[in-house]
């Protein structure tokens, strides 16, 4: 396992639990400090919102906190009098702290990680938590500890959970031993059992804005001179940023909006579609897939009097044009879906992917002619 990739890590970016500082979450930070400070903890919190907005430094943030002792991090035996120590105004624990220490090595024996290990074959990782992974919790909370027994324990994520699995941490949920604080991540809820939603506080993470943006991109080591325009592109998700940022993502983009104005500019679409075609250009590819679907969503959402921020030079104007009303919104929406589905048989059976893509631009230009305002 030591030689596979973490598979909660996002390329190119520290792992969550290496990360210090959570940007933009400041009213779930508060929340959670609310229900610790009044006694009200729950046994289970789940962590949704969009992929990549920090629910996983969220969740390792929490984890150290609760696992430090709360807002005594540091050893203190409270006030002057020896009066309990005033509600934690943040997660932060002190790097050196013990606990900080061990959680990065992933030696803390109070902390238990769930999350996709290696196949039966061990070369590579499983495509889903198995209830294999999840056989260690049985021995984990019957150990003692000299804090009480606090004891926590990240699921990450828990969409990506088996039926046995999510059946094994439902029996915890359901009966939490004394002292376990459950944290699950969760992209996307609705496919978890509706048992499990029904016994976690629900903490929901927003998208980040441009700021919050810059500083987490700076914190991660990766710089950009439009963290408002990454953001907007980025849907506020750090980790989306980052590979946009990683895969030049922004001049991608640009790329493609340009070849639009007016129409379609065959020769630059050709050159397009072969710069993410060839072995070893899979990720630039699944991203331009990516970013044509956006266009034609940001389209539609134009349409319906809803323009998003610019996010690439002459965008706006570009948008105006392609969606002048709620009728060509609808037709975008459905070509969004369309090329969608053509793009996934397309890499299904190996289509070329330079044939791919600029089949699609093509037929986006068919369509622009023909919905576009005179």
């Amino acid at each position: 396992m030591s030689e596979l990739p973490e598979p909660d890590r996002v390329e190119g970016a520290p792992h969550p639990r290496e990360t210090e500082r959570l940007f933009g979450q400041a009213a779930a930070e508060a929340a959670f400090l609310d229900a610790h400070a009044s006694s009200r903890l729950h046994h289970a919190w789940l962590l949704t919102g969009p992929r990549g907005v920090g629910k996983a430094t969220f969740a390792w943030r929490a984890a150290r906190f609760l696992l430090a002792g709360g807002p005594d991090t540091e050893g203190s035996a409270g006030g002057l009098f020896g009066e309990a120590p005033a509600p934690a105004a943040t997660l932060d624990i002190a790097p050196g702290h013990p606990v900080a220490r061990r959680v990065l090595a992933l030696s803390e024996p109070r902390l238990f990680l769930l999350r996709r290990g290696p196949t039966e074959k061990g070369d590579s990782l499983s495509a889903q938590i198995r209830v294999e992974d999840t056989r260690g919790l049985k021995g984990f909370f019957q150990l003692s500890a000299a804090d009480g027994g606090r004891r926590v324990v990240i699921v990450d994520a828990a969409d990506e959970m088996n039926p046995a699995a999510a059946n094994a941490i439902l029996k915890v949920l359901e009966e939490p031993p004394k002292g376990a604080v459950m944290l699950l991540v969760s992209h996307q809820p609705s496919r978890l059992l509706p048992t499990i939603r029904s016994r976690c506080r629900e903490l929901r993470l927003a998208p980040l804005g441009p700021a919050d943006m810059a500083a987490a991109l700076a914190q991660a080591g990766t710089e950009t001179e439009s963290p408002a325009r990454l953001a907007e592109l980025a849907g506020g998700s750090v980790g989306e940023a980052i590979r946009l940022a990683n895969l030049d993502g922004l001049a991608l983009y640009e790329r493609l909006v340009a070849l639009y104005r007016p129409r379609l500019d065959r020769p630059g679409a050709i050159a397009l579609a072969e710069s993410v075609a060839g072995r070893g250009n899979e990720p630039r590819l699944d991203l331009l897939l990516g970013l044509v679907s956006q266009l034609l969503a940001r389209a539609a959402r134009t349409g319906l009097g809803n323009p998003p921020p610019e996010a690439a030079p002459g965008e706006a104007a570009l948008l105006a044009r392609l969606a002048p009303g709620a009728a060509a919104a609808r037709a975008w929406a459905e070509a969004q879906g369309t090329l969608g589905a053509r793009a996934r048989h397309g890499r299904a059976v190996n289509l070329d992917p330079a044939a791919l893509i600029l089949d699609m631009l093509l037929r986006i230009d068919q369509s622009a002619a023909e919905l576009a305002a005179p």
